[in-house]
């Protein structure tokens, strides 16, 4: 009934009646079936309330909007609010009975480490025994179900459909990215948090908030809105930390691999086999590289703890967990060159793999890296992006990332604006990315490292705004002769 859905939501007019029955609700209104209710929302780039007459047309029984329209059909009802956001996510709360507050639903939000370490989190509570989900960038699982992902975060309907799945299948736990663009959208809005998780901030997504300080504030809001029984755990290394949780109710927690926190690591080994860290007190060995990856292990270390799972059972079978599909994947050919595949995009990302492959290699090995910047984002990071790759490797191939629907050698002249003089002679800048992959591995020696960085575990390339078949691995695999990519 359309009256019980509308509970939690604030109406400023109705026109038309409340008692009807909704078969579902959508603000697309090509997902209109007959008996649907219709969210006009006003997007980022098109208005929903242009297309209220086709959803009308093809079977609306009522209508959600901030602005009712002139002329209003008699058999549809419509309810106008002042923000058509967040009467979707509460209205999509309501049509699926409030599935996340029957999950323990765990948030981490952050610039870097989120797919890692909700991955990791997702492979440890199954391990653990547990029904989970998991909602990320790479995929979406309902226990060892797995459902395409098309957003970070999807949107308040999808989302809500999602974890009822999981409820429906018998998960105690989910584990969730939260981008800035759903914080920002209100795409989850209403949903019920058990905790939050902060890893990072540095430079990204500013073609959308403009701002550094907007960035920051949407991921704040976040923690902002949790409630009193609620945990918030953040990165006490990263400057803005405590930033995050300056006005949180949640119940604060902290983790760090350099100051006094309440969960702590020290990398004893950083090798290209792994790492061994010790994390309060007990040293353990990884499967994953880096010290961002230690950064990611300590925080899915942390939130088991404060979930109440026992410490060794943790540490573990951690120990046993794989790499995150497309972070810091690493194969040796039989020529001895090591090929990495990571998703690094933004500055700190990629400055992160880089210092840990300078920090494991040998003597006599050089590293050479092929790059690019998507197309229509953030264009501020792109000579940024290059000038860390020239000061951190040997030789440095500037190439294609996603273009989309900019030029992509418009693209790669814009990078070039962060390389100074002296390191010109190290770069070169080839468009065609599997060109660029093939001759990173023309100029490689062996012992030598190559890494492919920007669009790890994608499978498309995006150019012209048309998605092209494209796996950074294959090509890897097929020039180096290796056979297999664990």
């Amino acid at each position: 009934m359309l009256k019980e859905l509308l509970q939690g939501i604030t109406i400023t007019k109705t026109v038309g009646n409340k008692e009807i029955q909704i078969t579902s609700i959508t603000f697309d209104s090509r997902e209109i079936i007959k008996g649907s209710l219709f969210i006009a929302i006003k997007g980022t780039t098109t208005d929903g309330h242009k297309f209220i007459g086709q959803a009308i047309d093809q079977g609306a029984a009522g209508i959600v909007c901030e602005t009712i329209p002139s002329e209003c059909n008699e058999h549809v009802i419509y309810v106008q609010t002042d923000d058509a956001e967040k009467a979707m996510g509460i209205l999509a709360r309501n049509f699926y009975d409030d599935p996340s507050s029957r999950l323990q639903l765990i948030g981490i939000t952050g610039t870097n480490g989120k797919t890692s370490t909700v991955t990791l989190l997702h492979g440890l509570f199954m391990a653990l025994g547990h029904k989970a989900g998991l909602i990320s960038t790479i995929q979406n699982k309902v226990n060892d179900e797995t459902i395409p992902a098309t957003h970070t975060t999807p949107d308040p309907v999808h989302l809500n459909e999602l974890l009822s799945k999981m409820v429906a299948k018998g998960c105690t736990y989910c584990f969730m990215e939260v981008s800035s663009h759903a914080i920002d959208q209100q795409r989850i809005y209403g949903l019920t948090f058990r905790g939050g998780i902060f890893s990072n901030l540095t430079h990204d997504h500013l073609d959308y908030h403009k701002t550094f300080d907007a960035y920051l504030k949407a991921k704040k809001k976040f923690f902002d809105d949790l409630s009193e029984s609620a945990f918030a755990l953040v990165n006490k290394d990263d400057k803005n930390g405590m930033v995050m949780v300056q006005n949180t109710k949640a119940d604060v927690h902290t983790y760090s691999l350099k100051t006094m926190a309440e969960f702590r690591c020290r990398i004893v080994e950083n090798q290209i086999q792994g790492l061994i860290l010790s994390i309060d007190g007990t040293e353990c060995c990884f499967r994953l590289i880096g010290s961002f990856n230690a950064y990611n292990i300590l925080a899915v270390y942390s939130i088991a703890i404060l979930l109440h799972q026992d410490k060794q059972e943790v540490l573990t079978v951690m120990s046993r967990l794989e790499p995150v599909e497309g972070r810091f994947n690493a194969r040796t050919s039989p020529d001895n060159i090591t090929a990495i595949v990571d998703y690094a995009h933004t500055p700190d990302a990629l400055e992160n793999v880089l210092q840990t492959i300078n920090t494991i290699r040998k003597r006599g090995q050089s590293l050479i890296s092929v790059i690019g910047a998507g197309g229509n984002r953030d264009s501020a990071k792109r000579p940024v992006m290059a000038r860390i790759a020239c000061v951190l490797s040997d030789r440095v191939i500037l190439t294609s990332d996603n273009p989309r629907v900019e030029d992509p050698e418009l693209i790669i002249e814009e990078m070039k604006k962060g390389i100074e003089t002296d390191e010109e002679k190290k770069v070169l800048s080839i468009v065609n990315r599997k060109e660029a992959i093939k001759t990173a591995c023309a100029l490689a020696c062996p012992g030598d490292i190559i890494l492919v960085a920007g669009k790890g575990h994608e499978t498309y390339q995006e150019i012209k705004g048309v998605k092209h078949p494209f796996n950074d691995k294959e090509i890897l695999m097929d020039v180096l002769k290796i056979n297999e990519w664990e």
